[in-house]
């Protein structure tokens, strides 16, 4: 039978219960929110985007370990690799002082660029953790009913509110801070610019300061909450009493308790609790969050994600629930309980496509591991799903073309084998303009093909860094003059400048307004037109009713040239790239520089595109 939407043919797959398309893809609904397909998302890592307040900066005290000696915050704009006199003196090292490093950025500060954000062309915002916690990282949490005092305009006095509040689980209990209400702000001011905001949720393990293990170190098997965390064993020696079990056996992130179905039903409660407050703040959901990305998802029970998903439907229909599984897996998101999922696989592919010099795909290669991703989920998920090239647990981007044929892990990969620090042969550096045409290349891929575009914050001003710490790097601004830049931590070599690329950015702009441009593009659906077994041209046509775009890429090192089938009354539009177009009689050619993109509205009229 054919769909309606699409004219394409269904089949009925009978054992998984869904329609398939005749390429294998699901035709499904399962409940995705209308805004959230082919959202533009911007990933914000908090306490490196932006210092809009230098008043509430971290103190020393702030650390929640003992600070060494002669702790400051780290200058914004200074040397990444350069150590300050503190560390010199008590670690010599930038891997074993880098994680006591503040830098001060803050929610005012993402306030004051949203419209860096705006401009760029993002629709969505994906905040790493933003709740109470020590840590620069925040995925230790100390409380989940509050923003992180030092985000807001009055740390000292959050902070003796919440003590005098003499607040527990129980919601009737809790006080709205001014770090909470500066937050809601933020908020309001990107819902005003028609931005949505998703949060950080770390369900699993919280850290050793979260109100509830506090009391559980206080008062042992008499807390309150002995049954919310995975205790082993009690009376047990040691300065804790009890042994726990912390995640991947890191004793400073405890693991909630749960059974093979869902958590223990006092801390699931407090869970459903703290959704409440951000997505319906005082019962109002047009001040809340527009929903949450989770963190580690598949370490939590599918019991679990069912029951928050029935909860977080009730509160607020229209909430974009994601999670973060770094492989394909569609138990996730068909059976009732994530919209979509942070899309790692898609990165993976293209980086074998794009970036890649030995191990490098063919376009053929490319357009089968894509298919594979397509096919392995409901239609309406694969126009969800995050398309991230690069994240805070990644390399760059920049620096994943800098290094070629490497895995995202390949960092940490080669800090467990080794035992030392850095790889020697890592290039952290831009590169030259060969990388700076692949970043072009990989960005305007990413904002025209089918599903969600996801862009950590400062790749698209060309920003290099390892995994982490390196990919943790402040923010660069164009309105801030930053030191040069080592290339490496043992500054045995020349440095670089540190400017932001602005015409990088231009270039994301550029192919981010072709795809508000065309409808086909944030929502249509997708067909290869064109992919060879040996060669890496590629070109695909994305289609919503009478509304088409064709996309071409050359990822080659040659000009290429490739035919339109059809008899076209006028050239088509060229909403982005820099190809040459000639029409010519039953065909339209496409001439294309070695390293470029271009993205073709035939207009309404034009017969489906056909590659001669």
């Amino acid at each position: 039978m054919p769909d309606a939407g699409t004219g394409k043919k269904l089949k009925l797959d009978v054992r998984r219960r869904v329609w398939r398309y005749r390429d294998g893809s699901m035709k499904k609904n399962t409940g995705v929110p209308e805004w959230a397909k082919g959202a533009v998302w911007y990933q914000i890592f908090p306490e490196r985007f932006a210092n809009g307040d230098p008043s509430n900066d971290p103190e020393a005290k702030d650390l929640g370990v003992p600070a060494p000696r002669g702790w400051k915050v780290t200058p914004w704009t200074g040397d990444w690799y350069s150590l300050a006199a503190w560390e010199k003196k008590n670690y010599g090292s930038f891997f074993r002082s880098v994680i006591h490093r503040r830098y001060g950025g803050d929610i005012q500060g993402i306030i004051d660029r949203l419209d860096h954000i705006e401009r760029l062309g993002a629709d969505a915002i994906y905040l790493n953790p933003v709740f109470v916690s020590s840590s620069h990282h925040k995925y230790d949490g100390e409380s989940y009913h509050h923003i992180d005092p030092n985000f807001g305009p009055d740390p000292e006095g959050d902070r003796a509110l919440v003590a005098s509040a003499g607040e527990t689980e129980d919601p009737a209990t809790w006080v709205w801070t001014a770090a909470d209400r500066l937050f809601l702000e933020l908020v309001r001011r990107a819902h005003r610019r028609g931005i949505r905001i998703i949060i950080d949720g770390v369900f699993n393990h919280s850290g050793r300061g979260f109100f509830a293990f506090r009391d559980l170190l206080a008062n042992g098997r008499a807390s309150r909450y002995k049954d919310w965390y995975r205790v082993m064993k009690w009376n047990a020696p040691g300065p804790d009493g009890f042994i726990y079990r912390g995640w991947w056996g890191i004793n400073d992130l405890p693991e909630f308790k749960r059974d093979r179905r869902t958590f223990n039903a006092g801390y699931k409660r407090y869970l459903f609790d703290i959704t409440r407050r951000w997505l319906a703040p005082d019962g109002d959901t047009t001040a809340g969050t527009d929903g949450f990305r989770l963190d580690v998802a598949a370490c939590i029970p599918h019991g679990f994600w069912k029951e928050w998903r029935a909860e977080v439907r009730a509160i607020k229909p229209d909430a974009y629930l994601t999670a973060e599984v770094a492989d394909i897996d569609p138990a996730f998101v068909s059976g009732g309980e994530f919209h979509a999922m942070m899309n790692y696989p898609f990165a993976y592919a293209s980086s074998s496509f794009f970036a890649d010099v030995g191990n490098r795909t063919s376009s053929l290669e490319f357009d089968r591991a894509l298919a594979e991703l397509r096919r392995a989920y409901p239609e309406d998920v694969t126009h969800a799903m995050q398309n991230l090239f690069s994240s805070h647990d990644t390399p760059r981007l920049r620096s994943i073309i800098r290094n070629p044929d490497l895995d995202m892990a390949s960092h940490h990969e080669y800090h467990r084998k080794t035992k030392t620090e850095f790889n020697p042969s890592y290039r952290t550096g831009r590169g030259g303009e060969r990388e700076r045409k692949v970043h072009m290349l990989m960005a305007a891929f990413q904002a025209v093909y089918i599903g969600a575009p996801m862009i950590y914050y400062g790749d698209e001003y060309g920003m290099t860094g390892a995994n982490d710490p390196d990919c943790r790097k402040p923010m660069l601004w164009p309105d801030l003059a930053y030191a040069a830049e080592s290339p490496r931590p043992d500054r045995r070599s020349g440095r670089e400048p540190n400017v932001p690329d602005r015409g990088l950015f231009a270039r994301y702009r550029e192919f981010l307004s072709a795809r508000k441009a065309s409808p086909a593009i944030r929502k249509g659906t997708y067909r290869t037109l064109y992919a060879e077994r040996n060669g890496h041209l590629f070109a695909f046509e994305r289609r919503l009713g009478s509304s088409s775009a064709v996309c071409v890429f050359n990822a080659g090192e040659t000009p290429r040239e490739l035919s339109l089938r059809g008899n076209w009354r006028k050239k088509p539009d060229l909403l982005a790239g820099r190809a040459v177009l000639k029409t010519a009689p039953g065909a339209l050619r496409i001439v294309m520089p070695p390293l470029e993109a271009a993205v073709l509205a035939p207009g309404p009229h034009s017969p489906r595109a056909t590659i001669v």
